[in-house]
């Protein structure tokens, strides 16, 4: 069944605009970076994964809401995404575990979709062009008026502060036989249950926590979450990093892996689109074995500008050579840029939860 609600319009920063029919919140204009997502399953992670603040993903896959959504794989309670862009809307989902389709859970949310639209062209674009900004509007706006307005219009780069939880909290596991501090730049929840399911009490932090405040609860081990936007607007991370290298171990992912990178005196910089998909193969430099990762980020780390920070490349990506984890065995720290805790794989990269309480063990 195709779905046909109001028409409505992309348009992007260079110059394309595509008319299909909305679905979710209908938000009047809404701008935000058009980026792209492989992944065949997984929307309703991908929905409400804080990482994407303040972006539009064009998803890949052609077939969009056909399992609906539940109530248990959300990552965050309040969504941030600044909408989807499917080919094919399915407005009908067939899953025993479905409590509401994605439509009406977008409407719910505040977050507009555009269907109907040729997505294998918007990706190909992403991919020439790299990722740009687009302005999902009623189909009654020109283009010229459509460039105007996304001219005028700047994304905002304080999306760590809107993502991140404002007060401390604490998630208990009985007889845990370590407690960790974790600082949220955007966290996932499932990030929490892997931990809790392997025995570890954890003490969130918000972003901006300071080195006292973490030492205060005496963790074993400091954890860096994933998050949106530019590791250099996140310096309060940075800082952090600096204060507790060397204190206890420290492990982080996506973002917390380019906070650590820039902490430690690297540099990072941003990728023409991105990698953002659950198949990207990584080698682990210290095994020769090669896993099936999950990833979502815009930026990398620059891998001439470790020399002399202590730090050495522990994986790669196989497809372009990029960085995608980082080590000090002296100051017990590591970080991956993928996300072990999304199942790829299905279970490839979990073991890291493993060898992060491993370096609390010693």
């Amino acid at each position: 069944m195709i779905w046909k609600g109001k028409e409505r319009k992309l348009i992007l920063s260079s110059g394309c605009e595509y008319i299909g029919y909305g679905f979710g919140a209908d938000e009047g204009n809404r701008v935000a970076e058009l980026v792209f997502n492989t992944s065949p399953v997984g929307y309703q992670e991908i929905l409400s994964d804080p990482s994407y603040t303040d972006q539009f993903v064009v998803m890949a896959y052609p077939l969009i809401g056909n399992y609906g959504i539940n109530d248990d794989d959300f990552e965050t309670a309040r969504p941030t995404i600044g909408g989807f862009v499917v080919r094919d809307y399915n407005d009908m989902p067939s899953n025993f575990r479905s409590r509401r389709t994605l439509g009406e859970t977008m409407r719910e949310l505040g977050i507009p979709g555009i269907t109907g639209v040729d997505t294998r062209e918007i990706v190909r674009k992403i991919r020439r062009e790299g990722t740009m900004k687009a302005l999902l509007t009623d189909a009654e706006m020109s283009l010229s008026e459509g460039l105007e307005i996304l001219g005028e219009t700047n994304i905002p780069r304080d999306a760590v502060s809107r993502v991140s939880r404002a007060h401390r909290e604490n998630f208990i596991s009985m007889n845990a036989k370590y407690h960790i501090a974790a600082v949220d730049f955007g966290m996932k929840e499932n990030i929490i249950r892997s931990f809790l399911a392997r025995g570890v009490s954890v003490t969130v932090f918000p972003w901006n926590v300071s080195a006292e405040e973490v030492m205060s609860v005496r963790p074993d081990g400091l954890f860096l979450s994933n998050g949106p936007g530019d590791p250099k607007d996140v310096p309060e991370g940075a800082e952090l990093v600096r204060r507790m290298r060397g204190r206890c171990p420290i492990f982080g992912i996506c973002l917390g892996h380019q906070i650590i990178s820039l902490a430690c005196g690297g540099a990072t910089y941003k990728l023409k689109f991105g990698h953002r998909g659950g198949n990207h193969p990584v080698r682990d430099l210290r095994t020769g074995r090669i896993e099936i990762t999950s990833q979502n980020h815009s930026y990398a780390v620059d891998e001439k500008s470790l020399a002399g920070t202590g730090l050495v490349v522990t994986h790669r990506n196989i497809l372009d050579g990029t960085v995608e984890g980082v080590a000090c065995e002296k100051d017990r720290i590591f970080s991956v840029q993928y996300h072990p805790e999304s199942s790829p794989g299905p279970h490839d990269a979990a073991h890291l939860f493993d060898e992060f309480l491993g370096l609390m063990g010693r």
